[in-house]
């Protein structure tokens, strides 16, 4: 056989080789670009972009509350009155609670779409903020107003790992749609 025919014969067999090589390992690289942005997308959406839209609508109607309701004291001390806790039943049961519910089921039903591989403190804290504050609310059911408060106390820090995680997600979605941020 004469060696030109058996080098080209290599050199054909090799390109084809490295071809399907080359195709393979980009066909795989964008399937997995493709798996990361579609769970990104459901993160967002179906967990974090509610969790950040529910954390914040709370918060403004908190502050709105309290830019309305004993602004310049703490809420609950020994000038509160009757008036004052009957204004915190009622926003309570039909402002807060039911966002605070939803965003309850929201953690629970859509854990497996959290970020990192164990719960945030802040979520863990807050869903035994919400399940405490479920006998609060039986209690006002049946007109027994002695307690006001879940007997385990909001955590703050939810606001900040909502911002932080609904940031970094859509940073990483911007990524890896191929936008970038200006």
């Amino acid at each position: 056989m004469d060696a030109a025919l058996i080098i080209t014969t290599t050199v054909t067999i090799l390109l084809a080789i490295a071809g399907y090589v080359f195709t393979y390992l980009n066909n795989l690289r964008l399937s997995q670009r493709k798996d990361r942005l579609d769970r990104v997308n459901r993160q967002l959406a179906e967990l974090y972009g509610p969790m950040f839209s529910l954390v914040n609508a709370s918060n403004i109607a908190w502050q709105g509350f309290r830019k309305d309701h004993r602004p310049n004291e703490a809420y609950f001390s020994s000038s509160t009155t009757e008036e004052d806790y009957k204004e915190w039943r009622l926003w309570m049961s039909v402002v807060f609670m039911p966002i605070n519910k939803k965003l309850y089921d929201l953690i629970l039903e859509k854990s497996d779409l959290l970020i990192e591989t164990e719960m945030d403190n802040s979520l863990l804290m807050f869903c035994a903020h919400i399940a405490a504050y479920h006998a609060v609310l039986e209690k006002w059911n049946h007109q027994d107003y002695s307690e006001h408060l879940s007997v385990i106390a909001y955590p703050k820090e939810i606001e900040e790992y909502a911002r932080r995680s609904y940031t970094k997600l859509k940073a990483e979605q911007a990524l890896l749609l191929g936008k970038t941020s200006s």
